[in-house]
């Protein structure tokens, strides 16, 4: 199974963001390299089966942003299980729910992605940007996965 981890795109300050954490939602540019992004992954032909994300308002955003596309709209789930706290246990219970999926793409968070990726493969010290997408290919039999690629948001969007 392919996994892809994209953490939410650029959101308003959480220093001066007055309202809960769950409603910081992302800010105009945020929401520009979401799209341009959206375009990247089409013209790649990117396929995913589905699109799982977090509640919360940047990710959701993120998620709609990516969903609309790549013609996944019908295709995207809010799961509660994808908000701050996520975890390998989350993970596991997703694709044991979906044995048939062959790539899931879930919208969340840092630092939980990189603790997860970490324990699928190994890898540490991993850091996921905003709006950086990570690949794992993840093995059903023995629940592990590689680290596939890591890109931070300048490379995908020809910044670096």
């Amino acid at each position: 199974m392919k996994l892809y981890f994209l953490r939410h795109g650029a959101a308003g300050d959480r220093e001066t963001w007055s309202g809960p954490d769950s409603e910081r939602p992302l800010t105009e540019e945020g929401e520009r390299e979401l799209r341009s992004l959206s375009k990247k992954f089409a013209k790649l032909g990117f396929a995913v089966e589905e699109l799982r994300t977090s509640p919360y308002s940047r990710a959701l955003g993120t998620a709609k942003i990516i969903a609309k596309g790549l013609g996944l709209t019908s295709s995207l789930t809010i799961d509660e299980r994808l908000a701050p706290g996520f975890d390998s246990t989350a993970l596991g219970a997703m694709i044991v729910e979906r044995p048939r999926c062959a790539s899931l793409m879930l919208v969340g968070y840092e630092p939980d992605f990189s603790k997860v990726i970490g324990q699928l493969t190994g890898c540490r010290n991993l850091e996921m940007k905003k709006a950086g997408l990570a690949r794992v290919d993840y093995d059903l039999e023995t629940k592990t996965g590689s680290l596939v690629w890591l890109l931070p948001p300048k490379v995908l969007l020809g910044r670096g």
